[in-house]
């Protein structure tokens, strides 16, 4: 059995439906629950308050929460009440995000990213541990104080090129990666959260890596769902720029898949192979894993059960 932790995105249908999902997670024995931001167009942070309530043991996270359209000191206030009521069990992850939905959506000034970034992180942190904050940045200002502090609660942030691994490895609790290759992660997102940690004077933190997975044996069925399931990718600029420097020009020629790039990315095959490739990562140095299922084949509901029961047994 792999010897790591393995947590799975929880996204899809109704908020009810996303909130029974995760029950059914922690019924199976998997470790973590994660939700994006747009998570069907439901706000995560209030389906974790939701799951913290029906929920005993599984640890709840969000991969990620932008940082554009809450201030931090209301996203402090929803943490607060998420941890109190899922007994510590909830990890907060947050993220820029990408340029044009968030420009389009929000009107954010996407100049500064990781400037942005650190600000927030530092808002949060400070309010999480003392529980008051009193700042004035390039982009965020904050003057706030909560009830107490929030103990024990893990800032986590989005990272896809070296340099935001960089701050996640300087001030983070840990870096989540997003579809992109194995190989760029061992050989880019690691070296650069170490090179941040050092930076601190600090113990790297973890890489939670994002991993698609398809208990499936049909590769082309493979490579058209995965075209279908993830076809944003190859075609934002910041991914082709990722992916050729993992060796995948391709991504920016043909804005779409290629074999190569679904070898690389997701782990696929039946489930000794799949189980291999997951093993593989933890041995490569990644923390912990979330699971995005992709569905193959001609029974979408066949297929996602396929793989959560594998899932399922490994996390036993």
């Amino acid at each position: 059995m792999p010897n790591g932790t393995i947590g799975v995105a929880a996204m899809g249908g109704d908020a009810k439906q996303v909130v029974s999902t995760i029950q059914d997670f922690e019924q199976r024995g998997i470790k973590a629950a994660w939700l994006t931001a747009g998570a069907g167009g439901i706000d995560n942070l209030s389906m974790f308050a939701a799951a913290a309530t029906v929920t005993e043991r599984i640890q709840l996270g969000t991969s990620i929460v932008t940082i554009w359209p809450r201030h931090p000191a209301i996203a402090a206030q929803q943490v607060n009440a998420i941890t109190q009521l899922s007994d510590g069990r909830f990890r907060f992850g947050i993220g820029p995000g990408h340029i044009a939905g968030m420009a389009r959506t929000y009107g954010a000034d996407y100049r500064t990213p990781l400037t942005a970034l650190r600000e927030y992180i530092h808002i949060t942190r400070t309010l999480f541990d003392t529980g008051a904050v009193e700042y004035e940045g390039k982009v965020f200002t904050a003057n706030y104080a909560l009830s107490g502090p929030v103990p024990n609660t893990p800032i986590m942030a989005s990272a896809l090129r070296p340099k935001s691994y960089e701050l996640c490895g300087e001030i983070a609790d840990g870096a989540i990666s997003w579809v992109s290759p194995a190989v760029y992660l061992r050989d880019q997102a690691l070296p650069a959260i170490q090179r941040g940690a050092d930076k601190a004077g600090r113990a790297a933190p973890p890489l939670v890596m994002h991993l698609p997975v398809c208990v499936h044996e049909n590769g082309a069925e493979v490579l058209a769902s995965t075209r279908e399931q993830l076809s944003n990718y190859p075609r934002s600029p910041f991914y082709q720029a990722m992916f050729a420097q993992s060796g995948f020009p391709e991504a920016g020629e043909t804005q779409t898949w290629s074999e190569g790039m679904r070898d690389a990315v997701v782990a696929w095959g039946n489930e000794d192979q799949v189980t291999a490739r997951i093993q593989e990562m933890f041995d490569w140095g990644m923390g912990e894993l979330i699971v995005h299922i992709v569905t193959a084949g001609g029974d979408p509901a066949a297929s996602r059960a396929r793989t959560l029961d594998l899932i399922t047994k490994l996390s036993a």
